[in-house]
């Protein structure tokens, strides 16, 4: 199963893919520019590790709080990749995972499923 998470709401876009036998990361400037272009940069992300967007099974996204053009965009594109590949999401904050202490990217998985977070719900924290 390959899961893809997305973090756009921080000071950095971040990008990491988990595969059964590797986990990449990538970040990028956290600028407009890179807003619009986000649908690139993954697809880029992926082809980069011999990927396809239909190859992805979940992604992750972190809602907030942070940026909010940021956010609203990486909502979007998320939600579009959904309806055009049904991709399942999951999107969570920091915040969902309270009393869990040095929380790292590649454990978002397990935490989701921890926290029972639901999938397919957006609730933007801005």
């Amino acid at each position: 199963m390959n899961k893809l998470i997305i973090d756009v709401a921080g000071e950095k876009i971040f990008l990491m893919i988990i595969t059964s036998n590797d986990i990449y990361n990538i970040t990028k400037e956290n600028t407009k520019i890179n807003f619009e272009k986000l649908t690139s940069i993954i697809n880029d992300f992926l082809n980069l590790h011999k990927l396809k967007l239909k190859d992805i099974n979940k992604i992750y996204l972190n809602r907030g709080p942070g940026s909010f053009a940021g956010i609203r965009n990486s909502l979007s594109i998320v939600k579009a990749f959904n309806l055009t590949n049904n991709i399942d999401y999951y999107c969570y904050s920091i915040e969902d995972f309270e009393g869990e202490k040095d929380i790292k990217y590649e454990n978002i998985p397990d935490l989701c499923e921890k926290f029972k977070i639901e999938k397919n719900l957006i609730n933007p924290i801005y």
